[in-house]
């Protein structure tokens, strides 16, 4: 009888996912069915009822907004006066079925396309539709309104508080700003150890950074934590993280030094300054404030290195300079970036050209990435036209038909519709045999009852509890079938119901995923793979060109000026990036695609050669201060341009292998370009800029050589 207590306790303790999604059953049962009993037993209004509960469901059923419940309530905020506007707008226009599909077309695509504001948004969005849905169809009485918008902001107000007080979630993860202030940290640990003997990192620290690295992707960062925001601190922070992420590799691959005292002056004294500032970009994002000096001595230093006089300096000595200048950059940038997303617009002003966003507002801002996603190569532009074009053909047939409910079949083509066909159809016939389990259940139900309303509302609660917690974790099936047998509890209350109720819901499911499943198979129906292959082709022969133009303006020299502060071609590479980046950030949302079984590309290593590129190519040619570079000498010039073009050829070749064309060979010409002696070439005479460059270009080719699988 003993037995162990402790034992038979761990046993008995629900699953991560299980205990999360109790926690949200509760506060979404709570506040939808306070809502929903006080406006209908309580001031016998069932408008005010019926809105108060889908309103309390929608945002917090429907949606998917990440984060804590204190997290998501602040989200929710906002959320209150758009949900007016949608009701008003659902309101008056359901007086005709054209005007009800004209909203429904432009009010679908302005939400769904809110997902290039972030996972919160994105995330806010299928309840913030259904919130023009469900007044979007007959009767049309606008005298309704103020009952509907009073029972609304009374469900989401019920929702805020139950979110933010009732069952408080545990933090999902470490903040994003802790993750780079922990790489900072570890970096000036090993710009520290750099500076004395051996020169070099041991095994642990190297182990140490690629983990520290490897944490920041944003693969690894829970939703909430995500800097994916168009602001100026969301930005600020995730170029931190790019930043940290690049010094880390930086510091992990410096060769130690070479040579005698003229090559050993220098480089010391900036590492120090890397090590100072590094500490002091951690003790920032975590609240502290430090000394205010640090990155203005590693500017001056970080430029006296690359200015100064080289006599004596041997061309191993020099890469070993060009290894530190990218150090040196790596950690400025990073002390920049910490510092906007601490302080904002309020932050020092910063490099215009690395940092063009330290001094815009929101709208600015918000305009700059609407405007770079509306466009057909943009898979949240792709998936708002699917998602708005599924929706008003939905609303279309059921006004025509006048489907009783229809709302229901609106409601099923929003949430059954997938970005993949392949995922539609697989939604689809899951969902409907959970419907069908559902409509038997309740058709049994409602012949046993009748129309004794207390049953109904003694059994709601409960079912609720069970609906809202099986359905995130057993899927779609249960979902339905759980939600199916909750709006038939809740429409016998409103009205006198027979079993025919879950005939219609049935009718209407079906009808409603058979839309979205002709239109996942119309709309882009491989979803986000093709157009993966299609953005990383194109970021790479927009790098290609960046790599071309970098080392001719290299070879010729010329004025430099902060001003421009920006590298050629940088804001078309720069947006070529950022449209890889969001079909990347689908690719790896949805399931395997229709031709990925096999997949093994390395799409994050992608997208980093985006990044090197970009970088790289603003280090060289974007000074601190206004100045005239001499040309390079002549065999250095020529050295450096055909090195540029070797890169910038491997960079075609892959983008050809990923997106290949009518008339692409079927065994496309080796990346891999080891045997290029120009790599080693050691002109007489090059000055450190040279060395600096062919550094950034082997780095380049190395990257080109792991995506075509040539790199051993």
């Amino acid at each position: 009888m003993g037995g162990t207590p402790g034992v038979r306790l761990t046993k008995a303790r629900l699953p991560p996912a299980y205990a999360a999604a109790v926690r949200r059953s509760v506060r979404v049962t709570v506040s939808a069915a306070a809502g929903f009993y006080l406006f209908l037993y309580g001031f016998d209004s069932a408008v005010a009822a019926t809105y108060a509960l889908f309103a309390a469901v929608a945002m917090a059923g429907l949606s998917h907004i990440p984060g804590t419940g204190r997290q998501r309530a602040a989200t929710l905020l906002p959320v209150v006066p758009a949900c007016w506007v949608l009701i008003t707008i659902g309101t008056y226009l359901s007086v005709r079925t054209w005007s009800a599909v004209l909203g429904m077309l432009v009010v679908g695509f302005v939400l769904a396309f809110m997902a290039v504001g972030g996972p919160r948004p994105a995330g806010a969005a299928p309840g913030l539709q259904l919130m023009y849905i469900l007044p979007s169809f007959p009767p049309y009485v606008p005298e309704s309104l103020g009952e509907r918008l009073v029972g609304a902001t009374v469900g989401l107000a019920l929702l805020i508080l139950a979110e933010a007080f009732l069952l408080p979630d545990r933090a999902p993860g470490v903040p994003y700003r802790e993750l780079a202030a922990r790489a900072a940290d570890h970096a000036g640990r090993c710009a520290g150890d750099l500076v004395s003997a051996p020169y070099t990192l041991g095994d642990r620290a190297r182990r140490a950074a690629r983990e520290l690295s490897g944490g920041l992707r944003s693969s690894r960062v829970p939703e909430a934590e995500r800097p994916a925001g168009p602001g100026v601190r969301a930005r600020a922070l995730a170029h931190t993280g790019l930043a940290a992420r690049t010094l880390l590799g930086r510091l992990a691959a410096l060769p130690p030094p070479v040579g005698g005292p003229a090559e050993t002056r220098k480089w010391p004294a900036v590492l120090r300054a890397v090590h100072d500032a590094c500490r002091e970009t951690a003790a920032l994002l975590r609240g502290q404030e430090g000394p205010a000096d640090t990155r203005s001595r590693l500017q001056d230093l970080r430029h006296a290195l690359a200015e100064g006089a080289e006599p004596g300096a041997t061309p191993a000595g020099l890469r070993r300079h060009a290894a530190v200048l990218e150090v040196a950059d790596a950690a400025l940038a990073m002390s920049m970036a910490a510092e906007i997303a601490v302080r904002g617009r309020a932050a020092p002003a910063a490099a215009p050209g690395r940092f063009w966003y330290a001094r815009m507002r929101a709208p600015q801002l918000w305009w700059r990435r609407l405007s770079g996603h509306a466009g057909q190569r943009s898979v949240f532009f792709q998936n708002a036209v699917r998602i708005a074009l599924a929706l008003a053909a939905a609303r279309t047939i059921a006004g025509l038909d006048t489907l009783p409910h229809g709302f229901w079949m609106l409601l099923a083509t929003l949430t059954l519709t997938r970005t993949t066909a392949r995922e539609t159809r697989s939604t689809v016939r899951v969902a409907l045999t959970g419907t069908l389990v559902g409509a038997v259940v309740v058709a049994a139900l409602l012949s046993l009852v009748g129309t004794d309303t207390t049953v109904y509302a003694a059994a709601l609660p409960p079912l609720m509890l069970v609906a809202f917690t099986l359905g995130p974790v057993k899927g779609v099936g249960w979902a339905q079938a759980m939600f199916t047998m909750v709006v038939a509890l809740v429409f016998a209350q409103l009205a006198p119901a027979t079993w025919q109720l879950a005939e219609f819901r049935l009718l209407d499911v079906v009808a409603g995923s058979a839309v979205g499943a002709v239109f996942g198979l119309l709309a882009w129906p491989k979803g986000a793979h093709d157009e993966l292959r299609r953005s990383v082709a194109t970021m790479l022969r927009s790098a290609a060109e960046t790599v071309v133009a970098t080392t001719s303006q290299l070879a010729t020299g010329g004025a430099r000026a902060p001003v421009a502060a920006t590298s050629p071609g940088h804001r078309s590479l720069q947006h070529a990036l950022i449209m890889a980046e969001s079909a990347y950030a689908q690719y790896r949302s949805e399931p395997k695609a229709l031709d990925s079984a096999g997949d093994t590309q390395d799409w994050q290593a992608a997208l980093l050669s985006g990044h090197h590129t970009l970088w790289g190519a603003d280090r060289l040619l974007v000074p601190l201060e206004p100045t005239v570079v001499p040309p390079l000498p002549q065999e250095s010039a020529e050295a450096v341009t055909r090195i540029g073009d070797r890169v910038a050829a491997g960079m075609l070749l892959v983008s050809a292998r990923l997106d290949p064309i009518g008339d692409t060979p079927g065994t496309p010409a080796a990346v891999g370009a080891r045997d290029f002696a120009d790599f080693a070439a050691e002109p007489p005479g090059a000055p450190r800029r040279y060395y600096a460059a062919v550094e950034w270009l082997d780095a380049l080719m190395t990257d080109m050589e792991r995506l075509a699988g040539d790199h051993k």
